[in-house]
């Protein structure tokens, strides 16, 4: 179906992208998706609440309130067991009639002839039998216990307590406290203490003379009673407790609160019906019914229709290609419709990869505690830098999961992705070849795809500036701008003569100097009658020897790709499948291996080149709705002054990079600071020395904090029995006598120190602080990232 470019594109500027040969076959089923056990139509109903930078939003649930003061839980326990013990002391006084009066009110209030005696007398005497006093004095007695408890509970903040004591804990603790108290509740009943069966007795027909039918009545009436007791707190057992939730954690998918507040099914694609394609809307609901489909067909589909509402004239193609195919509309050009393997948790949806968990500690924000990671091209936009020493899981933990996300959104149409490594990181490091479309092994006799050194691009001069900030941007004392001219005064006359880029071979013996390749260029310029570009090689030879000449310095550079492991690649005659940055127009999904253990140095000006291509192809970029990506898993001396300014400017193209150090002594000094400022995302792992934190804590700036200050003040008494008390307590504690001083104010401390960030980081875990293209911020998190327990 032709639908939109990033689907049906068949080649891309410097280089063709591999097809499969036969029909697509049906994609192997998904370790994670959507989720175990899950069905796809229950994954696409849960909801995805907006939320912060970095939380994963799949059934998301934010979390409420305010953090408890430290203490508060001590403090609780203690005046609500207080406040309980004054309760039940005043109790027990009045019911054992030490407070004679306290039943004046009720008399007072009711009719004299209530009570026995005359009226003075009567406030202190007994109900008249048959009167109204049989049913006032105990409904004001269980009246006055009501509010008995009322009031020391208000005291006693009972409420609260058993909140974040009781019910925090579960709803078994919940259940088990509550039928505690149901039970206390029947024994004070039975034993007449709670006056609840007073109260009913007078209202039944009792008969003088017919004891035993009394004394069934009177049983029925008490099982009455206790029946409704029991349902009262059998009520309060089975309620759900109003807690403060420990953590904002997802939802169960499916469950109650799943379905989209508009009422619509995703499952049966809504936004198809409304366009009036009832037809395709119930072909794809019956793919998603029947286990069809999977989370990167529908992720699929959904970004072909998006497209399509651009392009209203590609609807009857869409139409044709969905009731044709199902769930195989509109695939990705290679024809695979998942990965075959995953190594991580993902959600097409909100195109998010899960990490990990923010630690519930109080060096995290309270209501981020407990909540999943996720990284999203929201937050990847901004790009990130990784630092940690080798060991740490920036590969396996960051890298590959970051990569293997985006390689799905390919897969969707939303994205493209280049993951860069070495070639010992192949495999297990960042994916099996099988889940790339593209697999460029540097170095390699058996690679079947080559690199372009010139970034596909015809422009002598962008190519020229492309190879000289990756020959000679990190050698101190050379001129970038010098050698890019120099360059150039090569590569365009050659290029005129020859219709092409000259290969490493041919270009470094231009760059030697005076040659029979010159010459013969030269000649081929004559007979052409391009003057333009013979003034060109004249000026270049009128440099050549002079003491700021960067000829030298980029032959010596080229001399490390002009070796017998590198015969065969960077070609420029066509004879090969070379890959350029150009392709980043189509959804591609790219793995170069760089021979980092061989060829060091080759490895990191390759790293440089590829740096500086991708950020002036994602910027060229005729369409930029697709995320362009490149993760470098290694990134060390790759960095310069251009590359890093080109960083920067990657987020308003739509566009990211992944870096990761195993310390910042990898990047010039002079760029250190520039670095971290580029980035949006920069994230510490476990191990980093003090010198590197301190970086990362100068990044992170500080907060406003409150501090208390206690101060202990020895207590000196006067009077001769305080002093004794003393002694004898100093003696008994071995500690003098004092009181506490609390001085609580404001101060403005770092976010992470220096030292906290190389000793208080807990191995398995990273600071990670994120910006989204947007502008949102999210504080450092202390993390726990996925697999390390």
């Amino acid at each position: 179906m032709d639908t939109e470019g990033t689907h049906d594109g068949r080649t891309a500027r410097g280089g063709r992208v591999p097809r499969p040969a036969g029909p697509p076959a049906l994609p192997p089923k998904p370790s994670h998706a959507p989720t175990v056990g899950s069905p796809l139509a229950t994954w696409a109903r849960t909801p995805r609440p907006k939320a912060e930078p970095g939380v994963w939003r799949f059934g998301y649930v934010p979390r409420t309130g305010q953090e408890p003061e430290a203490g508060s839980g001590r403090t609780l326990l203690s005046g609500a067991v207080l406040a309980l013990v004054a309760c039940v002391i005043v109790w027990t006084v009045m019911r054992n009639g030490y407070l004679p009066y306290w039943t004046v009110p009720v008399k007072v209030l009711t009719p004299g002839d209530w009570w026995t005696g005359d009226r003075w007398a009567a406030l202190s005497g007994e109900p008249v039998k048959g009167s109204g006093g049989d049913v006032a004095l105990p409904l004001y007695e269980l009246l006055f216990d009501a509010a008995l408890l009322y009031g020391f509970g208000r005291l006693g903040s009972w409420t609260k307590a058993w909140r974040l004591l009781i019910a925090a804990r579960g709803r078994l603790a919940h259940a088990g406290a509550v039928g505690l108290l149901g039970l206390i509740a029947l024994w004070l009943v039975s034993e007449l203490a709670l006056p609840a069966r007073m109260v009913v007795y007078p209202f039944l027909s009792l008969d003088a003379q017919a004891q035993s039918t009394n004394v069934a009545m009177m049983g029925r009436a008490d099982t009455v009673i206790n029946v409704l007791i029991v349902a009262v707190f059998l009520w309060f057992a089975l309620r759900s407790p109003t807690i403060e939730p420990r953590a904002a954690t997802p939802a169960v998918p499916g469950d109650a609160g799943s379905a989209p507040e508009d009422g619509a099914d995703p499952a049966q694609w809504p936004q198809l019906r409304d366009a009036g394609l009832w037809e395709v809307a119930e072909r794809l609901g019956g793919e998603v019914a029947g286990g069809r489909m999977n989370d990167v067909d529908y992720a699929r589909i959904r970004r072909a229709w998006d497209s399509v509402q651009a392009d209203p004239s590609r609807v009857r193609a869409f139409a044709d290609s969905v009731r044709d195919k199902g769930a195989a509309a509109c695939l990705h050009p290679s024809g695979d419709r998942d990965l075959p393997v995953r190594a991580a948790r993902h959600d097409l949806l909100a195109r998010q990869v899960l990490l990990g968990s923010v630690e519930d500690q109080e060096r995290n924000p309270y209501a981020r505690r407990g909540t999943p990671l996720a990284l999203d091209p929201e937050v990847l936009g901004t790009s990130l830098l990784a630092v940690g020493p080798s060991g740490t899981g920036k590969t396996a933990r960051l890298v590959r999961p970051v990569v293997e996300s985006l390689a799905l959104q390919a897969l969707a149409g939303q994205a493209a992705v280049i993951a860069v490594g070495s070639a010992g990181s192949a495999g297990p490091g960042l994916g099996p070849d099988g889940g790339y479309d593209i697999v460029v092994r540097v170095g390699d006799p058996g690679s079947v795809h080559d690199l372009d050194l010139y970034g596909g691009t015809a422009d002598p001069d962008e190519a020229a500036t492309l190879l000289a900030e990756a020959f000679v941007g990190d050698l101190p004392g050379v001129d970038v701008r010098r050698a890019a001219t120099a360059l150039a005064q090569l590569l365009g006359p050659y290029r005129t003569a020859h219709g092409r880029f000259p290969a490493v071979p041919e270009l470094r013996e231009l760059l030697d100097g005076p040659s029979p390749a010159l010459d013969a260029l030269r000649h081929a310029l004559a007979d052409a009658g391009e003057q333009a570009m013979l003034r060109e090689l004249d000026a270049r030879a009128r440099q050549h020897g002079a003491p700021a000449d960067p000829g030298p310095a980029l032959a010596d550079r080229l001399a490390l790709l002009d070796r017998p492991a590198f015969a065969g690649f960077f070609d420029t005659t066509g004879q090969g499948r070379p890959f350029s940055m150009r392709a980043l127009e189509h959804p591609v999904r790219v793995r170069i291996d760089l021979p980092e253990r061989g060829h060091a140095d080759a490895s990191r000006m390759l790293a440089r080149l590829l740096l500086a291509q991708f950020n002036a192809c994602a910027a060229a970029r005729a369409d930029r709705s697709l995320f362009a990506f490149l993760a470098l898993d290694d990134a060390s001396h790759t960095l310069t002054p251009e590359t890093v300014r080109g960083v920067q400017r990657l987020r308003s193209v739509n566009a990211g990079v992944l870096l990761t150090l195993r310390a910042l002594d990898d990047v010039p000094e002079a760029l250190r600071t520039p670095l971290l400022g580029a980035v949006g995302c920069r994230m510490a792992f476990s191990g980093v020395t003090t010198w590197d934190g301190k970086r990362f804590a100068e990044a992170w700036g500080t907060e406003w904090v409150e501090t208390r200050d206690v101060t202990h003040r020895t207590v000196f008494a006067d009077q001769p029995l305080t002093r004794a008390i003393h002694a004898f307590r100093k003696m008994v504690t071995g500690k003098a006598v004092t009181t506490d001083a609390v001085t609580v104010r404001q101060v403005e401390r770092e976010r992470w120190s220096a030292s906290e960030l190389a000793h208080a980081v807990p191995p398995g875990c990273a600071v990670l602080s994120l910006t989204s293209v947007r502008g949102e911020r999210a504080a450092p998190l202390l993390v726990r990232l996925a697999g390390t327990g």
